[in-house]
């Protein structure tokens, strides 16, 4: 790639290395297989995210589209699966309208190295450790209660999608769900673990001995955060689009909120996290305020969420622990994760402090 080149937007980067992907080979396999293309196809590289790897492919005066595979390295079984997260989006944007539309979905791993999927490309502004400057810096209360107010609103807009009438009323087993959540997030902890951490076999111990009933079983996204949105850039308000549906299934709606809350810190509490929430900021709802919001837009009884909680605690330190265990064998050079072991187990020791307040 020319150094020379200007990317077309401010949120795209060139791609890093060791990421790259080849500009004529892609544009070739694509060509009659998207809605529109042209000439001097352009691949940049979307910079968020510490998994999937997520490209822009820039048709300069044409179109623009989004390209998603999984990760280099190895992988957890059943995550980063690019055919089921086109599968879902190429059918949830009609229910759905915040979920972008997938176009095309291949296996030929000779084209950029593992399989992908291209999707429509959604224009809007991703909010992530801090409030950006168009919406106040952090500064403006009424913002920032918009931006709390908007992750719960999609979210329970979304677990009241009927998966049938969105086709996706076979997709995954909801039987057993929460169960084999905490057993599969388990398994995948002993597969990435560099090094003891005595909180986590306390916190699966209490997440096994514990375990409430679900509710009845609702469409699941499994990654549900702020930083997985993009919100319009006039309204923090208003959700265009949500991203990130490799993993999505059918099962206990409450491991969404969960995972929501599991990056949701308030004022007083030291965290270090990897995409944590602008959550400390004047106006912002506390976790209870949010999940008292959940609970009064979705009609569901809340007041198990603390189990969920927990739950989300640890298998956000199981995801940061598998990125780490990604870089510390060599097989992703993202210095990012360097620290990755001592976030997990600030995660589960803040997943410990709370399963005794429970």
């Amino acid at each position: 790639m020319s150094a020379a080149r200007t990317p077309p937007y401010p949120d795209v980067i060139p791609v890093r290395e060791g990421e790259t992907l080849d500009e004529a080979r892609v544009a070739a396999f694509l060509e009659g297989k998207l809605p529109k293309t042209g000439p001097g196809l352009q691949v940049w590289q979307f910079p968020g995210g510490h998994a999937n790897l997520t490209y822009l492919l820039h048709y300069p005066g044409v179109a623009d589209y989004v390209l998603r595979r999984g990760p280099h390295g190895d992988v957890a079984a059943g995550a980063h699966d690019m055919g089921r997260e086109y599968r879902v989006l190429s059918v949830l944007w009609r229910a759905y309208p915040p979920a972008p539309r997938a176009f095309f979905y291949s296996e030929e791993k000779d084209v950029v190295g593992a399989s992908f999927f291209v999707m429509e490309r959604r224009l809007g502004t991703v909010v992530r450790r801090e409030v950006p400057p168009e919406f106040g810096g952090g500064d403006d209360p009424v913002a920032n209660r918009k931006l709390s107010e908007v992750v719960v609103d999609a979210l329970a807009d979304f677990h009241a999608v009927d998966p049938a009438a969105a086709g996706l009323g076979d997709l995954g087993k909801p039987d057993g769900y929460l169960q084999r959540q905490v057993s599969g997030w388990t398994q995948r902890w002993e597969r990435a673990k560099t090094r003891e951490m005595p909180a986590a076999p306390e916190v699966i111990a209490w997440l096994e001995s514990t375990m409430p009933a679900s509710p009845p079983a609702t469409l699941v996204h499994n990654d549900w955060r702020l930083d997985n949105m993009a919100v319009a850039p006039d309204d923090p308000g208003k959700c265009v689009a949500v991203y990130d549906w490799d993993m999505c299934t059918r099962g206990d709606p409450f491991t969404d909120v969960g995972t929501v809350l599991a990056s949701w810190f308030e004022a007083g509490e030291e965290y270090a996290f990897l995409a944590s929430v602008p959550s400390r900021v004047p106006g912002f709802m506390t976790r209870r305020e949010a999940i008292e919001r959940y609970g009064q837009r979705s009609g569901r009884d809340v007041s198990r969420m603390q189990y969920y909680y927990v739950f989300g605690l640890f298998k956000m330190g199981v995801v940061v622990q598998q990125l780490y265990f990604r870089w510390h064998n060599g097989q992703t050079k993202d210095d990012r994760m360097a620290l990755g072991d001592q976030i997990a187990e600030g995660l589960f020791n803040l997943a410990r402090t709370n399963m005794e307040r429970a």
